[in-house]
């Protein structure tokens, strides 16, 4: 009997377009000596949107919904929770949960939804994570910009040669059952409210810093306006603002639309991106701004992730 892989993603309504493309990319590359179990973990979805999506099952690819019931109410709309400083969503906290909602897996991959897969994912699942509680890859799309590098040093306490990217994750499941990383994130969000601007990414890489294995980055190969191309990526993930279905000329956008102009939602990809209006790409421009500021002020506050671990107030995995 054939090993089962698991993948999960995590979504709202918005994103099955998008999704569409991950799973599409997936399956056309993985490798045939795999069964794969692919959980779609969300918030909300139309019913048409998951008939959509399980076209996309093969004999060897399952395609399974899952709707995020835990209590999460904890994690409220506050500044501190924010994505990109912009927006709120609980979607990014998902993968948090994963090892603990899902007890038959002892391994398995995370995804985020704004990507396209030409490598194949079995090679991703079987490095050996040994006693690491995630495998990653380092965040390419902020090395760049020297006040997010520094954000991430004396914040987070990782340098940007350590700080990983959360869209992608190999995750050692059993172990973080073991060391309860669910419940000691929940203890730190409510005690110390950290303000970031990158909530659920922060959180993964203060608390398990030393146990995170550093993976090439053709699996998480991010645009970086034409500064880091990777002639071969493995996975392409179109973080922060760099989405093929808003802008032209996007790094590895050949990839997305390889998958988009056969997806069932091409249509609403189109749409999307013809209605992506110059008032929207001038707010993405002054999210961005906003983002590089407040992470700014926000490694200078009294209390971050580096030096409320570093007092020996808290421990690390």
């Amino acid at each position: 009997m054939k090993e089962i892989i698991p993948i999960f993603f995590t979504i709202d309504k918005d994103y099955a377009p998008y999704l569409s493309v991950a799973i599409a990319s997936l399956i056309d590359n993985a490798s045939k000596e795999y069964n794969y179990n692919i959980h779609v973990v969300y918030e909300s979805i139309t019913e048409d949107a998951i008939k959509k999506l399980k076209t996309l099952e093969k004999d060897n690819v399952k395609i399974f919904f899952n709707e995020m019931k835990k209590g999460l109410e904890s994690i409220t709309n506050r500044k501190e929770n924010l994505l990109r400083t912009d927006f709120f969503t609980l979607t990014i906290y998902f993968r948090i949960f994963i090892p603990f909602m899902f007890k038959e897996y002892d391994k398995a991959i995370y995804i985020d939804s704004d990507t396209c897969i030409p490598g194949d994912i079995s090679e991703l699942y079987n490095y050996d994570l040994k006693d690491n509680l995630f495998g990653g890859c380092t965040d390419i799309s902020c090395q760049d910009n020297p006040i997010l590098c520094e954000y991430f040093r004396l914040n987070a306490g990782a340098s940007i040669k350590e700080y990983i990217n959360s869209g992608v994750l190999l995750m050692n499941m059993k172990k973080l059952r073991e060391v309860d990383f669910e419940n000691h994130f929940l203890y730190l969000l409510n005690k110390y409210h950290f303000d970031t601007v990158c909530p659920d990414q922060d959180y993964i890489n203060a608390m398990a810093y030393g146990k995170i294995l550093h993976l090439p980055n053709e699996w998480d190969a991010m645009p970086t306006n034409g500064n880091l191309v990777f002639t071969n990526p493995k996975i392409v993930h179109y973080n922060l603002f760099f989405k093929p279905w808003h802008y032209d000329n996007v790094d590895y956008e050949e990839y997305f639309w390889k998958y988009a102009n056969n997806s069932l939602f091409k249509d609403d990809i189109l749409k999307e991106k013809e209605n992506f209006t110059i008032e929207k790409q001038e707010a993405d421009k002054k999210a961005l701004d906003n983002l590089v500021s407040r992470a700014s002020e926000i490694m200078n506050n009294e209390i971050t992730f580096k030096k409320v671990f570093e007092s020996g107030l808290e421990k690390r995995f």
